[in-house]
């Protein structure tokens, strides 16, 4: 970059240092006020004195614990031992649970130093154990910070007000606990459950948690649903996992030579808790399943000493094993055993599913379309679910929640919200209509071409991987025409209408399919084909996956995958949407806002866009590499992005090697609109509110050298917002206030009452929901050197939702960070040799619940190596993950 100052002269970033406070709050006017319900209710009273946290430690007779037996059994041993002794020794003071090591008192049950000692004869299944529950005192929690910080008197952090919290959590959780079955602050009934494939069954439920806002603290109650196993026989339920009609077309398949149905099997049982019970056994037993043997119940042997022959050891299979000691012949001996910790063998016929265990492993297709259908409701319908769940449990009435000095009404708080300005975006001067304010946070395509035309497409080619008999040569024909005329209708030149089509198998060489359909292409020399649209068989993510390994890494082309169904009833609409896609791929832009209002939130400062999202190995993978995205702006116009990805160690939560990539991005942009940015926007995607400094503190700073690396002195304005899109606040609208939905209509803003004390921060409804109860997206200000009014970041952010390159419509989410997910979603294509899973990085409950891992709980391999992974040059700064 030039040393000149020129034109894109340093702003004001100041040094490269800052405060530890996050940036002071700030409310916005601008828009159409109305009242909105929010889920949550006002706590109307709350403590304001002291609470008392105990360790806890549950010590079986016989000795201690090697891991902690599973939450619901601790707790039902600490209530059973609060229902004992509540009365004597805890001097009628009640006391809340974690189901883990802590406990809440709202008084002293011992004096500060001093252990009390509770014993317990507990008994579950027949048995009965002897416990010992020791308290001791390990903190004295002064609510009183609550009431501070949601008043706003400064230099509270978050984390400060985490135990009161925690503690009011549990208490409000303890009077749940009593009918519904849960799990960290979400809690759920079986009633109204839903079956679904694979041996699972779907529940719904409701999240609570207390949330500090503006003036008050909150009770957010949210709706969820979760898989859970169904209670019951494990031989029906591993019938239904392999989708067979009866236990005997098992045979065969849960074997060594079946890896694929043997491991959806092991996935299944991993950690699961089951009964054993045959007449051979007092009672049954309960344990937990670590795996399963290698081969079938009637060839599993071990060396057996026969109690009518002492002294005397034989070898004998499992099947034998049962005959001869318990007189029992196996009906399913061709089946493998399950196993426990201490590798102990049972049958699976004499097993059965503890009642109430949640599924912890990834969701299939199937089932997770099961499970959004079944989440998916009416907003008012999901409004009124929560009403009524807080009507029936009546949390203000409990005994416990009332010792803790918490008072709240049954009912949903009434807040105020603004609707904010459409803006205005403009398409190709061609257009019927150039230039136009969208109605509802949608447009169509018809009598409109692209604000800027790509590269026009010359030379590309088609790939079938799908049989003739399929899709034929005259149906892929026809659809080219289509697709041919739809691009040029828009104002995409294709000069190219007829491509060389080749039919590639998709269980071969990928590559080499690819490589022998662009050979049919016609270049000049030293020219590369720009495009080949390929036509898949089915939805297979593994092909998907494989088609773009190839391009990104070894060929460095554009390709375009559909699926074949299209191919058989082209429409324009759908041709249309390709073109969109194609555009922005080579280069073009499809619509921009209109420059006037835009450039006059930036008060005419050359901005550069940032967005950052952090993608994390799903349960299970911790051995795996997390992938931070980062995209970056590479017009005035924030339409057109360039891409860096970073291979991190596991589930670590900040970017390392950031300067290094914000050099990049800046120098793209310089190299692009021979200008430098005097303004920097940065979107950071995957941060709790826990990390808030933490992140900022860290990466702002790794973006203020970045600056001064380039040139001495340079110091562009720098806006930190974090961004929050998986978290359980809802808004719904009143009487005619809503979208046809019943959602809230786009541009509702909130930036009041049940936003964070202390800091800017606002949800925002940039979209319209097409089904279900919308989620806006939470952004916290966290830093800004530009000086932003409220209304100013508020109508930017909402702006540059319209501008979501292949969509007509507004998106939910700003785009540098809807860009920025879609690169770490395409991780999975770079990295197709590691075979990784992953899940997104969240930060609160995302409403449903599978069985994902809260982020930041698992550690990761710091033996991963932090890397800039790089697609091929041909592709570097172009928009290929469109």
């Amino acid at each position: 970059m030039s040393n000149q100052p020129g034109p894109g002269g340093g702003g004001g970033g100041g040094d490269i240092s800052h405060s530890t406070a996050l940036q002071p709050a700030s409310h916005g006017t601008q828009g159409k006020r109305q009242k909105v319900y929010a889920n949550f209710v006002e706590i109307s009273k709350y403590p304001e004195r002291d609470i008392y946290q105990y360790d806890v430690v549950v010590t079986p007779e016989r000795g201690e614990f090697k891991k902690l037996p599973s939450p619901s059994y601790m707790r039902s041993v600490f209530d059973a031992a609060m229902g004992e002794h509540r009365q004597g020794k805890l001097n009628g003071i009640p006391m809340v649970y974690d189901s883990r090591k802590i406990a809440y008192a709202p008084k002293r049950v011992c004096e500060a130093k001093d252990t009390l000692e509770l014993d317990l004869s507990f008994k579950e299944d027949g048995r009965t154990e002897k416990y010992i529950i020791r308290l001791r005192e390990a903190a004295v929690v002064n609510t009183k910070i609550l009431a501070d910080y949601v008043r706003g008197r400064g230099g509270i952090a978050v984390g400060e007000i985490q135990s009161a919290l925690n503690a009011l959590d549990l208490a409000i959780g303890s009077v749940l606990h009593l009918e519904m079955i849960g799990f960290n602050r979400s809690f759920f009934t079986r009633e109204q459950s839903l079956v679904t494939v694979g041996g699972l069954e779907l529940w719904r439920g409701f999240s609570f948690s207390v949330r500090p806002g503006i003036d008050h603290l909150y009770l957010n109650v949210n709706t969820a649903v979760t898989a859970m196993y169904p209670p019951g026989s494990l031989l029906d339920a591993l019938v239904n996992v392999l989708d067979v009609r009866e236990p005997s077309m098992l045979r065969g398949r849960l074997t060594r030579d079946n890896m694929r149905d043997m491991g959806d099997v092991v996935k299944y049982l991993r950690g699961l808790q089951v009964y054993c019970s045959h007449r051979g056994l007092k009672g049954k037993r309960k344990f937990s399943v670590r795996g399963t043997t290698t081969r079938a119940l009637d060839q599993e042997s071990f060396d057996w000493e026969d109690p009518d022959k002492p002294g005397h050891t034989e070898n004998v299979t499992v099947a034998e094993y049962y005959l001869r000691r318990y007189n029992i012949k196996l009906n399913y001996p061709f089946l493998p055993g399950i196993t426990d910790r201490r590798k102990s063998v049972f049958p699976i016929e004499f097993c059965s599913i503890v009642e109430n265990q949640r599924f912890k492993g990834n969701l299939n297709e199937r089932q997770t379309g099961d499970m959004v259908k079944f989440a998916c409701q009416h907003p008012g319908k999901n409004m009124d679910r929560i009403v009524d769940i807080l009507k029936k449990r009546n949390l203000g009435g409990s005994p416990i929640v009332q010792s803790f000095g918490l008072s709240l009404p049954n009912k949903l708080a009434e807040i105020e919200s603004r609707v904010l300005p459409t803006p205005t975006i403009e398409y190709g001067s061609g257009s019927r209509e150039p230039s136009f304010a969208p109605r509802g946070g949608a447009w169509d395509l018809r009598n409109k071409q692209v604000k800027q035309s790509g590269k026009p497409l010359d030379h590309w080619a088609v790939l079938v991987l799908a049989s003739r008999q399929h899709v034929s040569d005259n149906a892929v024909k026809q659809f080219i025409t289509a697709l041919v005329s739809g691009c040029n209708q828009s104002g995409y030149r294709v000069n190219e209408p007829h491509p060389p089509i080749s039919y590639g198998n998709p269980n071969a060489d990928i590559s080499q399919e690819m490589l022998h359909a662009l050979k049919g292409v016609n270049c000049p020399p030293g020219v590369k084909p720009q495009l080949l649209l390929v036509v898949l068989p089915t939805t297979n993510v593994q092909v998907y996956q494989n088609v773009k390994n190839c391009a990104y890494k070894t060929l460095g082309i554009h390709t375009q995958c559909m699926q074949s169904k299209h191919v058989q009833r082209p429409n324009m609409q759908y041709c249309s949407n390709l073109c969109l896609k194609i555009n922005a791929k080579l280069g073009g832009v499809n619509q921009v806002l209109l420059q006037s209002g835009f450039q006059e939130v930036l008060r005419g400062k050359p901005t550069l866009f940032l967005g950052c999202d952090i993608t994390h190995p799903a349960p299970g993978e911790q051995d795996k590499a997390s992938i931070a995205s980062v995209v970056g702006s590479t017009n005035f116009e924030g339409t057109r992005y360039a891409a860096t990805l970073i291979q991190l160690p596991s589930r670590q939560e900040l970017v390392d090697k950031l300067q290094e990539v914000v050099v990049r991005h800046l120098k793209i942009f310089h190299r692009s609109t021979r200008t430098k940015p005097r303004r920097i926007i940065f979107y950071r995607d995957g941060v709790s509110e826990s990390q808030f400094s933490q992140v900022r503190d860290r990466e702002l700073i790794e973006i203020q050298r970045a600056c001064a690396s380039l040139e001495q002195g340079y110091k562009p304005d720098i806006t930190f917002l974090a961004v929050l899109k998986r978290h359980n606040a809802r808004f719904f609208p009143m009487g005619r206030d809503g979208d046809k939905t019943g959602n809230c209509v786009p541009g509702t803003v909130i930036d009041r009452s049940v936003t964070a004390p202390g800091i800017t921060d606002f949800y925002l409804f940039a979209h319209a929901a097409i089904q279900g109860t919308s989620r806006p997206t939470h952004y916290y200000v966290l830093h800004d050197d530009s000086e932003f009014t409220a209304d100013a970041i508020q109508q930017l952010t909402y702006n540059l939702c319209y501008t979501y390159a292949i969509c007509t419509r507004s998106v939910s989410i700003v785009p540098p960070v809807y860009y920025a997910h879609r690169v770490a979603a395409r991780a999975r294509c770079h990295l197709l040799d590691m075979r990784m899973g992953f899940e997104e990085a969240t930060t609160e409950a995302s409403g449903y619940h599978g069985g994902s891992t809260a982020v930041g709980t698992i550690p990761g391999d710091p033996g991963i190596a932090t890397k800039i992974i790089k697609v091929n040059a041909d592709l570097d700064t172009a928009m290929y993950f469109m």
